[in-house]
């Protein structure tokens, strides 16, 4: 199963499944959250939308773990219409009824480019790409859906005039990284696809920025979690996981050491950073690619916040070698303060505050704990 992304890691993501051999065309899938997690009114950090008028959003890779929860929130913002999701898969019918959707395969720039210019589109949210784990198993595919299909839309972007917003992840980091509060600028040595391919995407953006003035944004997502995605690919799946597993068994079995820290966030935080990204106006960005993050923790103390909760919640380890020797290359912890400083991010939930909410969306009745 494949899974789009936006970022790295629990940015990992559903999909679906793609035959082993590459078609002339390739379809690609996403990322994206349920809609069901999205705040009803979100709590925004910054300033609300400039005075110019409503854009007109596209979010490609719509169905994947973020697409969903995102268009929802920009559809309360901006307006139902004003939001076009996109994917190459057909959406369940009440993703189809709850606004507008289209097909759109960004290895095909003629297609891309009739969506642009049928829906009037101002905005580009870029979700399609294929994750860490997935794309060491495929990394022809990986190669043409998360490169191939960017320079499409960069140059799409560029002869339209969009503002757009490519995620990229931790996994855009390496082993000669800093992993302690890994800074914006740093060295960037990746040693899988998806993270060579996330490096190329900033760096191409950047570029065009500087080349044409192209209006590009993007953010490094930490590990993102949420409730009604499925694990499909990431590095950082084991925080979905953990959650379902004890919910339905009380146990999990983790592939990564008890010990291995990675930064993560809470899937309404990381939609709200998103979208007040994109509304910052241009002049307060001193860059164009930013870190965000919300916290760090390993699998084992996230195993004792659940056990709180779920007293009876056993956790054991049988190490994936591959998936740890890519956790081992991640930062521990980013530094985010140029976010904070140049566009106002702050984040909502911290470890606790995400357990709980977690718990209660999967259904697990946590009063005990909330008693004790």
């Amino acid at each position: 199963m494949l899974r789009t992304v936006a970022g790295g890691a629990v940015r990992t993501l559903a999909g679906s499944s793609w035959p082993s051999g590459l078609p002339s065309v390739l379809p690609v899938p996403s990322r994206s959250a349920s809609p069901s997690q999205s705040p009803a009114e979100a709590h925004f950090h910054s300033a609300s939308s400039s005075e110019a008028g409503c854009p007109r959003v596209l979010i490609t890779g719509g169905l994947g773990q973020l697409g969903l929860g995102l268009a929802s929130l920009l559809r309360k913002r901006y307006g139902k219409d004003n939001v076009i999701l996109s994917d190459i898969k057909k959406p369940p019918s009440h993703v189809f009824c709850s606004g507008p959707f289209v097909y759109a395969n960004i290895l095909d720039p003629q297609n891309l480019r009739e969506v642009v210019v049928n829906h009037r589109i101002t905005w580009m949210l870029h979700y399609s790409a294929l994750l860490s784990a997935v794309g060491e198993a495929n990394m022809p595919l990986a190669r043409a859906v998360n490169i191939t299909g960017l320079h499409n839309i960069l140059d799409l972007a560029e002869e339209y005039n969009l503002r757009l917003f490519i995620p990229s992840t931790i996994g855009a980091f390496g082993s000669t990284s800093p992993r302690n509060r890994t800074p914006d600028l740093c060295v960037q040595r990746p040693r899988t696809i998806y993270g060579v391919s996330k490096v190329h995407a900033e760096l191409m953006g950047e570029y065009y920025n500087y080349r044409s003035g192209l209006d590009f944004r993007c953010l490094r997502y930490p590990g993102v979690i949420s409730a009604d995605s499925q694990p499909g690919g990431g590095t950082t799946d084991y925080a979905i996981q953990i959650f379902h597993d004890a919910v339905k068994t009380g146990k999990f079995e983790c592939n990564l050491r008890a010990s291995t820290r990675l930064p993560m966030m809470y899937v309404d935080d990381c939609l709200r950073a998103t979208l007040e990204f994109m509304e910052a106006p241009a002049e307060s960005l001193s860059m164009r690619t930013y870190n965000i993050t919300a916290m760090s923790f390993t699998p084992e103390e996230l195993a004792q916040e659940i056990a709180k909760h779920v007293p009876e919640f056993h956790i054991s380890y049988h190490v994936d070698p591959a998936r740890q020797a890519i956790a081992d290359s991640w930062p521990m912890s980013l530094d985010d303060s140029m976010a904070r400083k140049d566009w106002g991010w702050k984040h909502d939930f911290d470890l606790p505050e995400l357990v709980t909410t977690m718990l209660n969306l999967l259904g697990c009745d946590t009063r005990v704990a909330q008693a004790n």
